[in-house]
């Protein structure tokens, strides 16, 4: 490989140079190149809609992977929770870095905890998966709480808490701790509470299938846990045929004994949101070795919540 730089592709958000400036560092480290961040607007950055409006899928990610495809630039950053289950032709997932905290987290008013909060509190989130667990777990412990449909970047966001707009937001842990604003959490969200998108907390490096020698350099940054768990996560999402704004929450993690791991635990949920409904299941197998195997296990979970009625569950159904 040249000495030339890499040419990075990345959403402008504060949160997508961020995470993309931690990953032009460890590429530059790896391949001993200088690497450039090269700024793209995306039809989810300008558009003004709810994203369960304008379909959630690819909205965040279509105009960097035609960047790629045009050559303007030589890979990309995603959040992984934003890609489409389908991996276009010509392009890879080169590495999937090792994980953040996948957990959503709560911003409240007043450092409040979530089962804190007074009856009626208004907690905004623009997520269906989000909406439909916290309302389906307030009606099982008897909350009250009212779900706010909002948009906008973490500022955005948690200026509706500081405004008294709103008593909550709900924002992911990775992306406040990757902009150094974990401080601001007033309560980390058990994933026994709300099971993340598939997805969350990773990252996806994309690249040209054909640039052996790019895709073998990125490759060195790739966590084969993370990949594997979210593997089975997004294949889960693919079976239900589910956009990556629908409603569908889904983990997998790796169960062990001390320093031993044994197992892999993958959990789904599937529900309406306004919390009254809800296909909630789990299943535990080998740690999966292979590609296949991943897949596997995330398909046999999708056929079991779907034989529970998932499907009619979902707003959303992936076309």
């Amino acid at each position: 490989m040249s000495s030339k730089a890499l040419r990075l592709g990345t959403r402008r958000s504060r949160l997508a140079m961020a995470q993309s400036g931690q990953v032009a560092d460890a590429v530059s480290q790896v391949t001993g190149r200088p690497v450039e961040l090269v700024e793209i607007t995306t039809y989810g950055d300008t558009s003004r809609e709810h994203l369960a409006q304008i379909g959630g899928t690819g909205v965040f990610v279509t105009a960097l992977r035609d960047a790629l495809l045009r050559g303007e630039v030589d890979f990309a950053v995603h959040s992984l929770k934003d890609l489409p289950t389908a991996q276009p032709e010509g392009l890879t997932l080169a590495a999937v870095p090792e994980r953040e905290d996948p957990r959503d987290v709560i911003v409240a008013r007043d450092a409040l905890k979530f089962t804190d909060l007074p009856r009626g509190a208004r907690i905004g989130t623009g997520s269906p998966r989000r909406t439909a667990q916290l309302n389906s777990y307030a009606r099982s412990h008897g909350l009250d709480i009212r779900t706010v449909p909002i948009r906008g970047n973490v500022d955005t966001r948690i200026g509706y808490v500081r405004n008294v707009e709103l008593d909550a937001v709900v924002l992911a842990a990775a992306g406040l701790n990757r902009i150094g604003r974990s401080d601001e959490v007033t309560d980390f969200l058990s994933v026994d509470t709300v099971l993340p998108a598939p997805g969350q907390g990773a990252l996806a490096i994309e690249c040209a299938a054909d640039n052996a020698d790019l895709v073998a350099a990125l490759g060195a940054l790739d966590d084969p846990f993370t990949r594997a768990a979210v593997t089975a996560e997004r294949s889960l999402l693919a079976a239900l045929e589910a956009g990556c704004s629908a409603p569908v929450g889904a983990l997998a993690d790796l169960v062990g004994d001390g320093q031993v791991v044994k197992e892999m635990r993958l959990r789904g949920i599937v529900g309406t949101t306004d919390g009254s409904r809800t296909v909630q299941l789990s299943t535990t197998g080998p740690v999966p070795e292979t590609y296949d195997q991943a897949m596997a296990l995330g398909r046999e979970l999708a056929a079991e919540m779907l034989a529970q009625g998932a499907a009619g569950l979902m707003g959303e159904r992936a076309q």
